[in-house]
């Protein structure tokens, strides 16, 4: 246990060469959520609904901001799950209804996400599929002069890392597929994450959220570029070591604040990963599944095919991660012989025990009403130059010419559990 005491205080470190004074977190300081707006700005619109679900941290929220001598002139409802664009528009009529100096947001990823494509919309104007790709939203204020409205996001679930980040995920229901904004303009100035308040999440929603979190380090780790290795690989190692450590204990006991804590640190870490680098495949196919998947589901389901994929590329990787694995015996398979394919294919069939060992689905034919048009959907999405993002930032990256070539059979090894179809473009 002091090693992983150890390891918990390495992660605070870590967060704080992050984010210095403007990020809080810990266990039981929502309270100063008061003190860390008030520079900016008096008039505050409230996003959340946690007066609906907690009452006691909805009024800590209010009580610290009123005592910071900070007015409250709107309140209005997060978002539901998955950004939905209508949300967003929703956000911004309200934005524009009380003209606030500054946004408060307390919600998990998504009602953060569609804050900060609320405040671009209400600033900027427009249409939210502007914004989609890198760097929309600096250009558009570049030529207009203008600034965006500051907003403060208290992070209320662990997982997504939104509340650190310059990304926005926001779907259209009406196509089932999900886009993203990333900039630099959006990330929350401020932000605070009391680890406490995640003690109400449920064991499916701490496994979804967790294992957002791991993806956001891995993905990150495996793309990481020379210049930015040796970061990425500290950041990423102590995020997945802290999940693989205390995942199972959060979902055996809900009200274990050590592992509430770990995990909230674990998935934080996540976030500093993708600000260093960038996710790339398990992220890219699970904007396509929205309507069928919890994103942080989709990715733990994903990522063992693209490890696959990814093998060849990432031989240094592999081997620190399969011997943190093996370390918390979620990996029985001596690799020390083993190398290129075979050492991705035995990582990969670590990460799938390591899904099934907290209950998660391991194969997409296992989810309800997933189909092949799915698959369809995701390689259309991967040709999107508004996703190329992703692409770009695999370890073995893809031209959308050789989408159907190669992905395609990743995606079909999914949905079977047959890792022997991916394809591999370098040996």
């Amino acid at each position: 246990m002091h090693k992983l005491h150890k390891l918990k205080e390495k992660a605070g470190e870590l967060l704080k060469e992050f984010k210095g004074e403007n990020f809080i977190n810990g266990v039981g300081c929502l309270d100063k959520i008061g003190t860390l707006t008030s520079p900016l700005g008096k008039n505050i619109l409230l996003i959340t609904s946690l007066h609906i679900r907690d009452r006691e941290s909805f009024d800590k929220i209010v009580n610290s901001l009123t005592r910071a001598g900070l007015r409250i002139i709107g309140h209005t409802m997060s978002s539901r799950p998955n950004s939905p664009k209508e949300d967003v528009l929703m956000m911004k009529e309200a934005i524009l209804a009380v003209k606030p100096d500054c946004v408060v947001v307390a919600s998990g990823g998504s009602g953060i996400d569609s804050a900060k494509a609320a405040i671009i919309l209400s600033d900027l104007r427009g249409e939210v599929e502007d914004y989609f790709g890198t760097g929309n939203v600096t250009k558009r204020l570049k030529e207009s002069g203008k600034m965006l409205h500051p907003i403060v996001a208290i992070q209320t679930a662990s997982g997504s890392g939104a509340h650190l980040t310059k990304y926005s995920n926001i779907t259209d229901f009406k196509t089932n597929q999900k886009k993203l904004i990333i900039d630099e303009a959006i990330i929350p100035p401020r932000s605070l994450f009391d680890y406490s308040l995640t003690k109400s999440m449920s064991p499916i929603f701490t496994c979804d959220g967790a294992f957002d979190g791991l993806s956001h380090c891995l993905e990150s780790y495996y793309g990481a570029k020379q210049e930015s290795f040796k970061k990425i690989e500290e950041i990423a190692l102590t995020g997945i070591e802290l999940l693989v450590a205390y995942l199972e204990k959060a979902v055996a006991d809900p009200s274990d604040i050590e592992a509430r804590e770990a995990i909230g640190l674990a998935t934080d870490l996540g976030g500093y990963a993708i600000m260093v680098g960038g996710t790339n495949g398990g992220h890219l196919t699970s904007f396509s599944l929205v309507d069928v998947l919890s994103h942080g589901r989709a990715c733990a389901m994903l990522n063992p095919y693209y490890t696959v994929f990814f093998s060849p590329s990432i031989q240094t990787q592999l081997k620190k991660l399969s011997a943190l694995f093996q370390k918390y015996g979620t990996m029985e398979e001596n690799t020390s012989g083993l190398s290129g394919k075979e050492l991705g294919l035995a990582f990969a069939k670590a990460m799938v025990s390591f899904s099934k060992r907290v209950g998660f689905p391991t194969t997409l034919s296992e989810v309800p009403g997933i189909t092949h048009n799915h698959i369809e959907r995701a390689l259309e999405a991967a040709k999107d130059p508004q996703l190329e993002s992703k692409l770009k930032n695999m370890p073995v990256p893809l031209t959308k010419d050789k989408v159907d070539e190669y992905m395609g059979p990743i995606l079909e090894a999914a949905m079977t559990g047959d890792f022997s179809i991916i394809k591999n473009l370098y040996q």
